[in-house]
């Protein structure tokens, strides 16, 4: 039997996703945390209240995370009502271009999944290159919604995986320019290791923004947290198409205690930012390299010879991105702890070296 025929032509063209497990002994190639959960919360989850979670695991879970839903508003000061759960940014990514369908307008590079997500669903996928800067193409943008009148404009700011947010005002154009149009989301997953307020504050201005969030890279991709925030409207369209019980309830009970712990998420936070400006700093003094400014929890960087010098790492026992196909002679760095980046650095500074 030839299954192909059976497969949609969609999906004939599509690759799948990789997400190569590769062991070594400094991973800083998924823009992961460095850092897990805080003591407190590790003691939290051992205590009686919380162990008696695992002997109702024979239930489902609550199917609207209700209480996660409930610290969530508090934490970013708006309605249960305006926030939808998601088991990660992907499913929720998947849910509203299956809501509101096609064509999506995306910028590249960026965050793959929206053109993949897509692609599955059978939607028109519209790829946009970003200028010299990494910044949005707003004239080119403009121009292509006038001619294709997108049901769906994805902007990742910070910009996965260039590290830069994009002009404020240029998003801002876009977002009043499809007023009528448009659902314009903001993918702002690395938001916390901004300098800049990020857009929740224009929520209430502008009823087509949407912003995603995502609790994946402050120290928890493991659970798979992601949430929408929006008007209510668009919030129950979305909730149609959501599967039941979508959010585990390990993922639910950990993640509240996680949100509870502010300071040590601020903490951690504060030293990412920390090291990524550390990182910064030496990789510019390495000559044949030329790190691009970030607002992420990663950095971009340009070299010589990328495979040779990715491989080189590896040998090492330190795992980057290679950038290859994306944004052609750069490899991507995740900041790491202390101690992982000056692995990395003295490593690199070797490999270099030996041009």
């Amino acid at each position: 039997m030839d299954i192909k025929k059976f497969v949609r032509p969609n999906i004939c063209s599509l690759q799948a996703y990789e997400a190569k497990e590769i062991t070594c002994k400094v991973k800083l190639d998924a823009n992961e945390a460095p850092y897990g959960l805080s003591s407190r919360v590790l003691a939290s989850l051992m205590s009686p209240k919380s162990l008696r979670l695992f002997g109702g695991l024979n239930r489902y879970p609550d199917p609207e995370a209700k209480s996660l839903k409930k610290l969530i508003s508090r934490y970013f000061g708006v309605r249960p009502e305006n926030i939808l759960h998601g088991n990660g940014s992907d499913e929720l990514i998947y849910y509203l271009i299956t809501t509101f369908g096609g064509p999506v307008i995306y910028p590249v590079p960026t965050f793959s999944m929206y053109g993949i997500i897509a692609q599955a669903i059978g939607e028109k996928k519209i790829e946009i290159p970003l200028d010299e800067e990494f910044d949005l193409d707003i004239s080119r943008i403009l121009k292509t919604i006038r001619k294709e009148k997108p049901r769906l404009i994805f902007l990742d700011s910070p910009n996965n995986p260039t590290g830069n947010c994009f002009s404020s005002e240029r998003i801002l154009r876009i977002i009043e320019s499809t007023l009528s149009l448009s659902i314009v989301v903001v993918d702002e997953a690395y938001q916390p290791f901004s300098s800049r307020k990020g857009f929740l504050p224009l929520l209430e201005d502008y009823k087509n923004l949407v912003i995603m969030r995502s609790l994946s890279k402050i120290g928890l991709a493991g659970l798979r947290v992601g949430f929408l925030i929006a008007d209510g409207e668009i919030i129950n369209e979305v909730n149609k198409v959501r599967l039941p019980f979508n959010l585990n309830s390990l993922s639910q009970a950990i993640a509240i205690e996680v949100l509870k712990d502010r300071k040590a998420m601020q903490r951690n936070i504060q030293l990412i930012v920390s090291e990524r400006k550390r990182l910064f700093h030496e990789l510019s003094k390495i000559d044949g390299i030329k790190p691009y400014p970030s607002e992420a929890n990663f950095t971009l960087f340009r070299v010589k010879d990328p495979d040779r010098i990715c491989k080189g790492l590896l040998k090492k026992g330190v795992l980057v991105r290679n950038m290859k196909g994306v944004v052609d002679g750069c490899l991507r760095v995740t900041v790491g702890t202390p101690k992982e980046n000056r692995i990395f650095l003295n490593a690199l500074k070797e490999v270099s070296s030996k041009a």
